[in-house]
């Protein structure tokens, strides 16, 4: 019984890698590579929209106080309308200033929040008065006012209530389209 010498196979060649020391401080490593982690893309633009998050809340708080809508719901439209608008902003073009952001983002902010309003909003054109009226006869329905009594809290006529109260109701409904309807059939 022979045996054969075991036959040496050489290892596959493995790349080296050339590790660079960071500029800056010896010794020190920049947040961004800690631990492996790397920088985000859109890390600036992401610090951007937090830090400009209480101009969208408060701007959202204004559209909540004016429709009735719920303000964290607003606060988020107001979010996505903040993120859209930093990752169009140019903040290297001359004469760029840290405040000039907020002027850059609100249109991009109300656009958001008026938008889902006009999506979600009255199918009919109803006067600012007459949504006022509705909602605050709507809170003393809540708080417990008999119905027969809100018109008179309200300083109109039953009629009148009756006419805001069926002009409020007429809401934008969203259907879904079918696939037979879409293609005329």
């Amino acid at each position: 019984m022979t045996t054969d010498p075991p036959t040496h196979r050489p290892r596959p060649q493995q790349a080296t890698a050339r590790v660079v020391a960071p500029r800056g401080a010896p010794g020190k490593t920049p947040p961004s590579n800690r631990r492996g982690a790397l920088r985000s893309p859109h890390a600036d633009t992401d610090a951007l929209v937090v830090e400009h998050l209480p101009f969208a809340a408060k701007v959202a708080a204004n559209y909540a106080r004016r429709t009735g809508h719920p303000r964290e719901d607003l606060e988020q439209l107001a979010a996505i309308g903040l993120i859209k608008a930093s990752r169009r902003y140019d903040n290297q073009r001359p004469g760029r200033s840290p405040n000039h952001f907020i002027a850059y983002a609100r249109p991009y902010v109300n656009g958001e929040i008026t938008h889902y309003l006009r999506d979600k909003g009255f199918l009919i054109s109803v006067p600012g008065r007459w949504r006022e009226l509705h909602a605050r006869g709507q809170k003393l329905l809540r708080e417990g006012t008999a119905a027969h009594e809100i018109p008179e809290r309200l300083g109109i006529t039953i009629d009148r209530w009756a006419e805001i109260c069926q002009a409020c109701a007429v809401r934008v409904v969203a259907m879904a389209v079918s696939a037979d309807e879409e293609l005329g059939g």
